[in-house]
């Protein structure tokens, strides 16, 4: 099972860091990262394998929204059940 984790917010040193760190604390090991910065503006999707996530995925989610509001930053947590019917026509 995987989960698409997307990060937007105004650029800040620690910010990979942060979120990576708050995945591992839940046993979810991050596949594929792609970041960007476009003028001040931070943006990141990662690719997570949440097979052996250590909480419910809600609450990892909920988690994942708080570290975002903490830090400024939006976080959107998405299982690729989801993903991938949004995605598919």
């Amino acid at each position: 099972m995987k989960a698409v984790i997307t990060v937007v917010g105004k650029d800040a040193v620690g910010i990979l860091a942060k979120v990576s760190g708050k995945c591992s604390e839940y046993n979810v090991n991050v596949i594929e990262v792609s970041q960007t910065v476009l003028q001040e503006m931070f943006c990141m999707i990662m690719v997570c394998d949440i097979s052996k996530i250590s909480v419910e995925f809600i609450r990892f989610c909920a988690e994942m929204e708080t570290l975002g509001r903490e830090m400024g930053m939006q976080i959107h947590t998405m299982h690729e059940d989801i993903f991938e019917s949004m995605h598919h026509i």
